[in-house]
């Protein structure tokens, strides 16, 4: 670990390979799981805001699921999430014609209607980001269903960094960027 800033660092942000491998896993981070997608504070105004223009490319279940829990839930720890459906899927989450699962956000974003582009934590995957008083701890999220994306990762040579280099900017900024470039050249 070493820290930037305000932030301490896993080393295998920069050690080990990922990229999204959507053809093998299907988008199977946004249906696994028994929780929402974290959310920042700043966030659930976002979402109440754009709500009606990501409705219509909403399934049902997942309008039924917003309309019932609200565009965001507050767990019993007090963490903020995104809602699920029936305990299993992201309410924002839709299906391609291969049967991919896609963010209902992000295709709202795509298709000009909205210009946030989804939850950071869900652009950031997968690493996630636990704040602390002092600090945030910035650390690798592996789990089993991304094996696919930590193997086309290795092939190609993209350590998990790389690959998330939009959403690490968009969540840190570029000075912080280029402070983490630079530490992945010294190690």
């Amino acid at each position: 670990m070493f820290q930037l800033g305000k932030t301490i660092v896993s080393d295998d942000l920069i050690k080990k390979d990922f990229l999204c491998n959507l053809s093998a896993c299907k988008g199977a981070c946004c249906i696994d799981g028994d929780a929402g997608a974290p959310l920042d504070k700043e966030e659930i105004d976002i979402l109440k805001d754009i709500y009606p223009k990501v409705k219509p490319f909403l399934r049902k279940e997942g309008i039924a699921a917003i309309e019932a829990q609200g565009t965001y839930i507050t767990t019993e720890d007090g963490e903020l999430e995104t809602p699920l459906i029936n305990n299993a899927d992201c309410a924002y989450v839709i299906f391609d014609e291969n049967n991919v699962a896609m963010c209902a956000i992000e295709e709202a974003y795509n298709q000009g209607e909205i210009s946030w582009k989804k939850p950071v934590s869900c652009h950031l995957y997968p690493i996630r980001v636990r704040d602390y008083t002092e600090f945030s701890a910035v650390n690798y999220h592996k789990w089993q269903i991304c094996d696919d994306a930590c193997e086309l990762g290795e092939a190609l040579g993209v350590p998990v960094y790389k690959f998330v280099k939009e959403a690490l900017i968009r969540k840190f900024g570029e000075d912080w960027y280029a402070e983490l470039e630079k530490v992945a050249k010294t190690l």
